[in-house]
């Protein structure tokens, strides 16, 4: 199997136009999705969108690394209302739906929109920031790689 049909079955849910990285010498690219997917694409893609490459550093501290570790996605917070007081969700509810809009908020509530670490500790903050003292869980919790920085 080659390096490319590999990577392809690592990351099949590669962003279309997913910025990438030239810099095969960087001492962080064997673990950097830029990179990586930069290996992937090097062999499938006519056009490739990059990051400038004068401004990666090649360094631990580049701006553009992101990790290839996958991370703990939340899906759904359809427990959390059994878990509140009546007004404490409306104010809940009211606080994200400003925030994400409608549609979305309740996407984010059914689980079909997956909750990165981010969306999870703002939905934490807006717990407290309600009232809720104890420790509330999302409905589902999965690995994934985060494209998104």
């Amino acid at each position: 199997m080659n390096k490319n049909a590999k990577n392809a079955k690592i990351y099949p849910d590669l962003p279309d136009n997913y910025p990438l990285c030239l810099h095969t010498d960087c001492p962080m690219a064997d673990h950097c999705l830029r990179q990586l997917a930069f290996r992937r694409h090097a062999e499938l893609g006519l056009y490739l969108r990059l990051v400038n490459p004068s401004q990666c550093t090649r360094q631990s501290g580049c701006p553009h690394y992101v990790s290839n570790r996958p991370v703990k996605f939340a899906k759904g917070f359809t427990n959390f209302k059994q878990s509140m007081y009546p007004a404490q969700y409306d104010r809940f509810m009211t606080i994200l739906i400003a925030h994400y809009g409608r549609n979305q908020y309740f996407s984010r509530r059914r689980g079909d929109i997956v909750l990165s670490p981010e969306e999870q500790e703002l939905i934490r903050s807006i717990l407290v920031r309600v009232g809720v003292d104890h420790p509330m869980e999302f409905d589902q919790y999965i690995e994934a790689i985060n494209w998104i920085p």
